[in-house]
C-alpha cells in the first residue's frame, strides 16, 4: 500500500494527508473474499462476488479526493459493495456513513466485514433499491455513487444540501463511462468531467434509468 499511495501522489492523484492516512489505517484485505485476500495492495478493481467489485486504490483515492471530502460531513454511497469504500470515508469524516447496496448477499457482506472492525454502529449498510426515490430525512453534503448511470438522476442531486457534491460514472454501460462531479450551491449547480472510468452499472427499476 505504500508504494501504491507513493505513485499516486507522484502523478497527483492523491494530494491530502487525511486521504492518505484513511488508505493506510483501512485494511482492505478485510473486506475481500478469502480466494483475492492476497491481491489487496495491487491497485485494480478486484471481485467481490456476484458480478460486483471493489475499485481500484486510486479510485477509491479519486472519489475522496475530488468531492473534497473533510472532518465532519455527511455521506451517503450508492453501491456498499463490501463496505471498504465506506470505512474509508468514515475515517476521513468522523462522521456516521449510510450506505447502500441492492445484492443482499453482498449488503450482509458488508456488514459482516464492518462487525470485524468494530466499524458497524458508525456506518450503517441498507439493503434497497436506490434507483427508487429514498426517504431520507436530512440531505448529504456528499453522495458517492460507485455504479454507472445512463444519466444523473435528479433524485440524487435533490438530497443534496447547500455546497453539496454528488460524484457519479455516467454513461453506456457496455462502454467506458464519464465520473461526473456536480457542485451544488445556493445560486446554481455545476457539472464537470472529472475521467473517463469503467464501473458496473447501477442495478434497479426505478427512474433513474428514464432519460431526464
Amino acid at each position: 500500500m505504500e508504494r501504491v499511495l507513493e505513485e499516486l501522489k507522484i502523478l497527483g492523484i492523491l494530494r491530502r494527508k487525511e486521504v492518505e492516512e484513511a488508505l493506510k489505517k483501512i485494511p482492505r484485505a478485510e473486506f475481500l473474499p478469502e480466494e483475492v485476500k492476497q491481491y489487496a495492495h495491487l491497485d485494480t478493481p478486484l471481485p467481490i462476488g456476484y458480478d460486483q467489485t471493489t475499485s481500484a486504490i486510486h479510485m477509491v483515492c479519486m472519489l475522496c479526493e475530488e468531492t473534497e471530502l473533510k472532518k465532519g460531513e455527511k455521506v451517503l454511497e450508492i453501491g456498499a459493495g463490501s463496505g471498504y469504500m465506506a470505512s474509508i470515508y468514515h475515517e476521513i469524516t468522523g462522521e456516521e456513513v449510510l450506505t447502500i447496496e441492492i445484492v443482499p448477499e453482498l449488503a450482509k457482506f458488508a456488514k459482516k466485514n464492518l462487525r470485524k472492525l468494530n466499524l458497524d454502529s458508525m456506518i450503517h449498510v441498507i439493503n434497497a433499491d436506490a434507483t427508487f426515490s429514498l426517504p431520507f430525512r436530512t440531505k448529504f453534503d456528499v453522495i458517492i455513487v460507485t455504479a454507472c448511470s445512463r444519466d444523473i438522476p435528479k433524485e440524487y442531486v435533490e438530497m443534496l444540501d447547500e455546497n453539496g457534491r454528488l460524484i457519479i460514472p455516467v454513461g453506456a454501460y457496455q462502454f467506458s463511462q464519464d465520473l461526473i462531479l456536480i457542485k451544488k450551491t445556493k445560486e446554481k449547480i455545476e457539472k464537470n468531467k472529472i475521467s473517463e472510468v469503467a464501473f458496473v452499472p447501477l442495478r434497479g427499476i426505478g427512474l433513474v434509468y428514464k432519460k431526464s
